[in-house]
């Protein structure tokens, strides 16, 4: 069974850092394409965030381009997403997904088959 478990969520004041980390298991890691996603209240899920499987291949929202970096260690089968300069804007609950299909569309949540529980991220300006 496949498991992504979300942790390293918090309450930060704005220009602070967090990092995230999602821990997968049931999967083999280093085929999958993985991503970040979050959903603020009344909003809709959106993409963060996504690495694929070689790990070369980044993507970044332009909200959060030159401040969040996404990362993933292999052997760890684990996700990392650093994010600095915190703002208000980002406060969200922050996801985990993966998939062994990666398509184009790194920013559709829907295109991910496996997607973790989330984490809390408030960030108070």
């Amino acid at each position: 069974q496949v498991h992504l478990v979300e942790s390293g969520g918090g309450s930060v004041q704005a220009g602070g850092s967090l990092r995230l980390s999602c821990a997968t298991s049931g999967l083999t890691f280093r085929n999958y394409c993985t991503g970040w996603f979050r959903q603020a209240p009344g909003k809709e899920r959106e993409g963060v965030a996504a690495v694929y499987a070689g790990g070369t291949m980044t993507y970044y929202a332009d909200s959060v381009k030159g401040r969040f970096t996404i990362s993933r260690d292999n052997a760890k089968n684990t996700l990392y997403l650093q994010m600095d300069s915190l703002k208000s804007e980002d406060t969200a609950i922050y996801y985990c997904a993966a998939d062994d299909l990666c398509g184009g569309r790194w920013y559709r949540s829907a295109d991910y088959y496996y997607r973790g529980q989330g984490t809390q991220v408030t960030v108070s300006s």
